[in-house]
């Protein structure tokens, strides 16, 4: 029977937290300098556009952000409908990464977005959940809120997950 160093026990004891529980830990402010995940989280567009995690279960996620006309506004004056999509496609990727095993990674397939009313400054939260968890095809559906709760944007998403070969290097 093959010895582990010490090292590697404690590399083997850091990777078994699931992506749920790092999250989790993450927003309750306990995680733990042993508590390891392959996800970088806040990746990076988190940072430049001001997405906050502020909820997360099973399947499921909740971010959100300070729309600022002056930072994400298009030539109309309304939050730039690309911003929408870039906080609702986080949301639904965290919302699958809870999902994904240890070695797995995902990539998303399509994205589809309706519009139903203009925001401009102030909160907005995308709220993501599945319609369908599938051992490799996924759908999720992202309402996207203003502060006043009332519907600005729908996004849908199909996301691939990806294992062996597939998910090396991502």
């Amino acid at each position: 029977m093959a010895r582990i160093s010490a090292a590697e026990g404690r590399e083997h004891v850091m990777s078994r937290i699931s992506n749920l529980d790092y999250l989790r830990k993450l927003l309750s402010g306990t995680v733990a300098s042993t508590d390891k995940s392959p996800f970088n989280f806040p990746f990076p567009i988190m940072k430049t556009l001001g997405f906050k995690l502020i909820e997360v279960g099973e399947g499921t996620a909740s971010m959100e952000m300070e729309a600022k006309t002056e930072l994400h506004s298009n030539p109309m004056g309304t939050i730039h409908g690309g911003v929408l999509c870039d906080i609702a496609d986080a949301a639904i990727g965290t919302a699958h990464f809870t999902t994904v095993g240890e070695g797995e990674s995902f990539t998303s397939i399509d994205l589809q977005i309706n519009f139903f009313r203009p925001v401009w400054n102030g909160r907005i939260r995308a709220v993501a959940k599945p319609v369908n968890v599938g051992r490799q095809i996924s759908r999720y559906v992202c309402d996207i809120l203003r502060d006043d709760d009332k519907l600005v944007a729908q996004v849908s998403s199909t996301v691939m997950t990806l294992r062996g070969g597939q998910a090396s290097g991502r």
